[in-house]
């Protein structure tokens, strides 16, 4: 797990997932990853359609106990 941020979003629905994710990527490095956590399933479709549209990396979806593990790069 090479430098990998974990945002905690399960607390948020719609799209404050996405929303803690985009301000995140603002902040991080070119390469850096970023872990999103989150109990709502539409992040699970939404995170991965954006950034597949701004051109970072997708890199995992995963869920388990309820809560979804969506895992991105930052590519630029």
């Amino acid at each position: 797990m090479a430098n990998r941020k974990i945002i905690d979003a399960r607390g948020y629905s719609c799209t404050g997932p996405l929303m803690e994710l985009i301000a995140e990527l603002k902040l991080a490095a070119v390469g850096e990853e970023i872990e999103v956590l989150s109990v709502d399933p539409h992040s699970a479709v939404e995170i991965p359609e954006w950034v597949h549209k701004v051109r970072h990396q997708h890199l995992a979806t995963t869920q388990s106990d309820g809560i979804w593990r969506v895992v991105v790069k930052k590519t630029h």
